[in-house]
């Protein structure tokens, strides 16, 4: 299996702090992904740089946009 495939599997149900495109943070709880690497996020939230975080829900952030994904150093 792919490391990062395996990464991201282990990461499912955990929250994760993604970089995209756009000097934006997202960070959320990781329900799934595909092989684009789009990545279905719940409980998500936004922080452009230096700015306050803004509350998303859910959604689905296309893997072309994804710069690094990480797993949080805390939970919730």
């Amino acid at each position: 299996m792919d490391m990062a495939v395996k990464i991201l599997d282990e990461s499912i149900n955990k929250v994760v702090l993604i970089k995209i495109k756009g000097n934006k943070t997202i960070r959320g709880s990781l329900l799934g992904f595909d092989q684009h690497m789009n990545l279905l996020l719940e409980g998500a939230e936004e922080t452009a740089a230096g700015g306050e975080p803004a509350a998303l829900g859910t959604i689905v952030v296309r893997g072309d946009n994804v710069i690094m994904i990480s797993p949080s150093l805390t939970e919730g």
